[in-house]
């Protein structure tokens, strides 16, 4: 599948995931200064996660792709060169949303083949990025799940999720609710050169207190710890204490991977912000994607060791259940309501 074929002039057979004729709009706008919007109508929307792939689930929704948090470490960069586009700055700024994703959601839940398996979503671009704000897909994806009381899970860096937060508590009565905030440290220099386009490390996690004070249990993905900039003890017990009185109901290391695509991106910013640190990362990252597997249990072991201390643990299975009704619902606070506008 090509751009071309998605705005009708490829002349080729029909792409696998768009129809020829499902380019709606392209545009864009004043309120999102630098960022094009390809409006698109998806074939299918519920994605099987490929067998070989590491992910814990086996099902996705994605209603966007691209992302406008332009974090330059994102795994899904080379998503973008499947419909010729740049997998730069062209994935920060050339979002693909998929218009009647609520819709088809519906259609396909309600087929007979379809089992009410878990539901994954924020796991490629993230759904609560700023694009969600204009679009508001999510309400009617959350709605859709509900109806069928079909489990489902939300990782985003978005604070934008607690405009949601109703819809959250409404699911979480009849089915099972997985939220997780990923905060991977607490360095504000860092944070905005690696990560611009997303909500501080801070305001995250007043989103994580926010959610777990309004009874949806949070989990924090410490992700991505950032080999030499993200990773020393210090910063590592300062983010995990940090995560533990922001109310997380566990936290769970990651440490960075650089898949093709995301590879280049990262180590061209990284030798421009840090070259000091280019030939460390090309022998750390030498043997493929991932870091060694001694740096992965050492990250590992002492997260989980300042998670001890701090009160809290790493997931597990069944950690989201199904939230009762609180008996005394606590209301947003004004600054809280102040973060849904990210």
């Amino acid at each position: 599948m090509r751009w071309t074929n998605l705005s009708g002039d490829g002349g080729g057979a029909a792409p696998a995931l768009f129809g020829t004729d499902s380019v709606t709009r392209t545009f864009d706008t004043p309120e999102f200064r630098g960022i094009t919007f390809h409006e698109i109508r998806a074939r299918s929307i519920v994605n099987r996660v490929p067998g070989a792939s590491r992910m814990p689930f086996e099902w996705t929704v994605n209603p966007y792709r691209g992302c406008s948090h332009a974090c330059v470490y994102c795994f899904a960069r080379k998503t973008h060169s499947y419909l010729d586009l740049d997998t730069g700055t062209g994935f920060d700024s050339q979002i693909v949303v998929k218009v009647n994703a609520p819709e088809l959601l519906r259609r396909e839940l309600a087929a007979a083949r379809w089992r009410g398996e878990h539901i994954a979503m924020g796991t490629n671009v993230d759904c609560y990025q700023r694009a969600e704000g204009r679009y508001r897909l999510m309400p009617g994806i959350i709605d859709a799940l509900t109806e069928r009381a079909n489990p489902f899970s939300i990782l985003t860096k978005g604070t934008l999720i607690l405009r949601d937060l109703e819809l959250l508590r409404r699911a979480a009565r009849v089915t099972e609710v997985g939220v997780s905030v990923s905060v991977g440290f607490l360095d504000s220099a860092l944070w905005r050169t690696v990560e611009p386009g997303t909500p501080a490390p801070e305001r995250r996690l007043a989103a994580v207190r926010t959610l777990t004070d309004h009874g949806i249990s949070c989990g924090v993905l410490m992700a991505p710890v950032i080999p030499f900039l993200g990773d020393s003890p210090r910063q590592l017990r300062a983010t995990v204490e940090a995560v533990a009185a922001a109310g997380a109901t566990s936290v769970t290391p990651l440490a960075l991977h650089l898949r093709p695509g995301a590879r280049e991106w990262f180590m061209a910013w990284l030798a421009e912000h840090h070259p000091h640190l280019v030939r460390r990362y090309e022998s750390m990252y030498a043997g493929g994607s991932y870091a060694p597997k001694w740096y992965q249990r050492r990250i590992t072991r002492q997260v989980h060791e300042y998670a001890a201390e701090a009160g809290i643990g790493p997931y597990a299975p069944g950690a989201h259940r199904r939230v009762p009704e609180p008996a005394a619902s606590p209301t947003l606070a004004p600054e809280h309501t102040q973060l849904t506008l990210l």
